[in-house]
């Protein structure tokens, strides 16, 4: 989920698994089972969001690839959590690894049991960080960053990764991060959430807040980070979704990001 050992560190990883629970992400089997099309509970509209992202990938992206690769692609999935991702992926037959900092059963790869109890071959898991991938060079067609890349602590180290073990003619995809049309919009939504905190993380707040992660991304930002042609897939969003920034212009509250799909194909 995040980058950088020395900084988010055991202290960090329990803190968050806690907060994350606390949310209500501790999901059960019959839950992680539909996820991402979960439809009941308090997160439900969230995954409705997530769900369109996910369904885009799979027919705009992973569909066309696979129709040119014998069915079938080697998908690295970069930060995963409990590895819904992962598993949606290897049910449609590819060879999907699960890579997350967070072992934890709440919602990082110790969740993912649930989906390896009939077939612990269905997928694979692997607890690292971004920025040092213990996997070998070019053995992916596809690495798909789930959520996760604004919890980079170096964006370009961690796209190097990513291009790193990408095949050439692969695709590094960000899917589900915030991305703001500028550096203002993103830095007011820092201010925002490190004014909140003690609000939001209560106890935990201090050790939550401690890493200075990327948090936001924008175009200028990747085309900084690393030297590659991005794509935007504009994901069509429920209506509530596609009307936040009218309601915070009303509301006179910071501009909302966009969590649209962004890939690039490395060379």
């Amino acid at each position: 989920m995040t980058s950088g050992t020395v900084v988010v560190g055991k202290e960090f990883r329990s803190d968050y698994a806690a907060q994350r629970a606390a949310e209500g992400r501790a999901y059960d089997a019959a839950s992680l089972a539909v996820l991402p099309y979960l439809t009941t509970g308090p997160l439900a509209r969230q995954w409705g969001v997530r769900a369109r992202s996910f369904d885009l990938l799979v027919d705009e992206i992973l569909g066309p690839m696979t129709a040119t690769r014998d069915g079938s692609l080697d998908v690295l999935d970069v930060g995963a959590g409990c590895g819904w991702l992962s598993y949606r992926l290897a049910l449609a037959g590819h060879e999907t690894v699960a890579l997350d900092l967070r072992d934890d059963s709440v919602d990082g790869l110790g969740a993912a049991a649930a989906y390896l109890e009939r077939n612990s071959n269905l997928f694979a898991r692997v607890a690292a960080t971004f920025d040092a991938l213990p996997l070998a060079s070019h053995t992916f067609d596809v690495a798909v960053f789930n959520a996760s890349i604004h919890y980079a602590l170096d964006l370009g180290a961690v796209l190097g990764e990513a291009v790193r073990v990408v095949r050439p003619g692969g695709r590094i995809i960000i899917l589900d991060s915030p991305f703001y049309a500028t550096e203002a919009d993103g830095v007011a939504m820092i201010e925002e959430k490190q004014q909140g905190g003690a609000a939001r993380f209560g106890t935990r707040a201090a050790t939550l807040l401690a890493p200075r992660f990327v948090e936001f991304l924008t175009a200028e930002r990747l085309a900084a980070a690393a030297p590659l042609a991005w794509r935007r897939h504009r994901v069509a969003y429920p209506l509530w979704y596609e009307l936040r920034p009218v309601v915070a212009r009303l509301r006179r509250r910071r501009v909302p990001s966009r969590f649209d799909l962004w890939e690039c194909t490395v060379s």
